[in-house]
């Protein structure tokens, strides 16, 4: 069993160490990494998973990004320690991550990843949605939170901005 919580400045560390194991080295050099640098993560929605001895076995993390003119919640990374994998942990994560973000009233999620797997979350690819290269445009998923928020919106993702 599972206890999912939102992340604090605490687990910072431990969530860093998570991602390098389960990421290849040089993991910050993606693309989707410039448009998080300088702006925290939503923090409503960035989870961590612990098992009943409060060990982490489970992080998602979303941050605010721009499309066009229009705001979407990039999701990533998520990731499940190499030992807890195959118990269903990041689709949980997904899951109840998606629901918060549906309750805090954002409309739109991207992210960058295999199609197969985030397909039976609700991913689709999007269309002329342009991440900073080199990311290949196959990749670039969306999933509407609120029905046809994806509908016309296209462009070049980039750093959040604020009014």
């Amino acid at each position: 069993m599972y206890e999912l919580t939102v992340e604090t400045a605490q687990d910072f560390h431990e969530i860093e160490a998570l991602f390098d194991t389960c990421f290849a080295p040089g993991r910050e050099a993606l693309s989707s990494y410039r448009l998080r640098d300088d702006v925290p993560p939503v923090k409503a929605l960035s989870q961590v998973a612990r098992d009943a001895e409060g060990i982490l076995s489970g992080a998602i993390r979303y941050w605010p990004v721009s499309v066009g003119s229009k705001p979407a919640l990039l999701l990533g990374p998520v990731a499940v320690h190499p030992t807890r994998q195959g118990e269903g942990l990041a689709g949980r994560l997904i899951r109840d991550s998606l629901a918060r973000a549906t309750d805090e009233g954002w409309a739109r999620v991207m992210l960058v990843g295999d199609a197969p797997y985030y397909g039976r979350f609700g991913f689709d690819r999007l269309e002329n949605v342009e991440m900073p290269p080199p990311t290949n445009p196959a990749r670039v998923l969306g999933r509407a939170l609120v029905s046809g928020a994806w509908d016309g919106v296209t462009g070049q993702v980039t750093r959040f901005a604020q009014d």
